[in-house]
């Protein structure tokens, strides 16, 4: 298993992240908020999973081990594969799911794309004794994610556009984020962010 890589980051892209390591650029799929950490041209290091399918060898990469490990954790429950546990990580950090297990908060499990009403039941009974207590207390009022405008901006940073232009974009997505209902999804308004900066381009 390759348990980290350590490197200098050549590239990055919404879903991915090229770490040369050793004169050999390793991709490695990441979620938007461990992405935006990240700057071409920088040392990094990724805790990461080895995905081993028939048709492909997969890299997913994590800011450290305790999101690496409730990845693992999240494929444990029927029906959860590499894509869902990512997504699932990429709406809530890994305290906010270990509290939304423990507390059976079936409205967060169905704030990540993909996983509906009767999912999310089954994942609550399948991961309440599998994910563990939950590691610290959120502030009270809080959001449990820091918020989507400085993920977003700071993920358009990471990918190698100027302030001003992520800037413009954070502010094209803002009503889409805005109408939707409970945690706007950085990851989504990542992909139509880029999208308005490519038609502005």
């Amino acid at each position: 298993m390759i348990a980290f890589v350590s490197g200098t980051v050549a590239a990055l892209a919404p879903d991915t992240a090229v770490v040369e390591v050793g004169g050999v650029g390793m991709a490695v799929q990441c979620t938007p908020n461990t992405l935006s950490t990240l700057r071409v041209g920088q040392p990094a290091k990724l805790a990461t999973s080895l995905v081993v399918r028939e048709d492909s060898l997969t890299l997913y990469g994590f800011a450290d081990d305790d999101e690496r490990q409730v990845f693992v954790l999240l494929q444990t429950a029927s029906g959860v594969g590499p894509r869902l546990a990512q997504a699932m990580l990429a709406v809530h950090t890994p305290d906010a799911l270990r509290r939304a297990v423990a507390t059976g908060d079936e409205k967060a499990l169905t704030a990540v794309p993909g996983i509906g009403k009767k999912g999310a039941q089954k994942l609550l009974l399948e991961l309440k004794d599998r994910l563990g207590e939950p590691l610290g207390a959120p502030a009270v009022g809080a959001p449990v994610t820091s918020g989507w405008r400085d993920q977003l901006h700071a993920a358009l940073i990471g990918l190698g556009y100027a302030t001003r232009e992520a800037d413009e974009a954070v502010a094209a997505v803002a009503p889409q984020a805005e109408a939707a209902e409970g945690t706007p999804q950085v990851g989504q308004l990542l992909k139509a962010a880029l999208q308005t900066l490519n038609r502005a381009r």
